[in-house]
């Protein structure tokens, strides 16, 4: 057997070995996602993101009133909830739930991979936003503190110092904008209901918290995506921020704070919603 021959069925043999590896990790991905732990997962996780929303809701409503102390983002809602009695109790729940619905979807997506790669896709993206509060929830937990606005004026800072930065942020803008689309389509066409199946009786007001709620969520990460777009337009990351720079943004335009109300409602209201996929999940 010639030197050629030698590398092809070596190349084959390796090709085969990670289909067989990647075949088995999502076989044990589906079993993860259905095991009926998954479901304790989920709905921890549910209660969990529907605490930091409405916390958030609140502190956003503050803001619309010329109230200050904590950011309204996910950061602000942990320093929030670790001034309560139960804060360090809160905390850790708020940090394991998170994380683990993050793995739940990172689980989701592995095991949708093979045959919808789209919803493998949206499930990984879950993941990672999930992860990402439950990684500021367990900084607090353990006493540390985050600056969500810091980061995202130093992370485009640090974009746009690369080549094609200014490209690249403007580029982020626009999916996280498009993210925001996302949701404002799901809460108007309903199509969350895919999500939760509700007793016939509350269908309603699953129906009415559920639609303000993601309409208001799809606004406020569309300003976010306008943000990193206006931050690369000007050449200046100070105009990037996250969800508290976005909120705060609507204080200095004629009818914000009206807006700025809507969506703090909206955020509340998508906090019980969150509750109410804890209560009647659809699998």
């Amino acid at each position: 057997m010639s030197t050629g021959d030698r590398a092809r069925d070596a190349a084959s043999s390796a090709k085969r070995g990670a289909s067989r590896a990647a075949s088995g990790a999502q076989g044990a991905a589906a079993q993860a996602k259905d095991h009926p732990a998954a479901r304790w997962v989920q709905g921890a996780g549910m209660v969990a993101n529907g605490v930091v929303h409405i916390i958030i809701g609140v502190i956003a409503l503050g803001v619309a009133f010329g109230g200050g102390g904590e950011s309204a983002d996910q950061s602000g809602a942990m320093q929030a909830l670790r001034e309560t009695p139960v804060g360090g109790v809160a905390l850790w729940f708020v940090a394991i739930s998170m994380l683990g619905l993050g793995l739940l979807a990172f689980a989701t997506a592995i095991a949708d991979a093979r045959h919808d790669k789209q919803e493998a896709a949206k499930s990984a993206g879950r993941g990672v936003a999930y992860a990402a509060v439950g990684v500021t929830a367990l900084t607090a937990a353990m006493g540390g503190s985050s600056d969500s606005e810091g980061q995202a004026q130093s992370f485009s800072s640090q974009l746009m110092s690369a080549p094609l930065g200014l490209v690249l942020v403007g580029a982020l803008g626009i999916a996280v904008a498009g993210v925001g689309v996302y949701f404002i389509v799901k809460g108007v066409k309903k199509k969350f209901l895919e999500d939760v199946a509700p007793p016939a009786r509350y269908r309603r007001l699953v129906e009415g918290s559920g639609t303000a709620g993601y309409v208001a969520k799809g606004i406020a990460v569309a300003i976010v995506g306008v943000l990193f777009v206006v931050a690369a337009v000007q050449h200046d990351p100070s105009e990037a921020g996250g969800l508290d720079g976005a909120l705060q943004s609507l204080t200095t335009v004629p009818f914000g704070q009206v807006l700025l109300v809507a969506i703090a409602l909206g955020l509340m209201l998508y906090g019980a919603y969150c509750f109410s996929r804890a209560a009647w999940p659809r699998w």
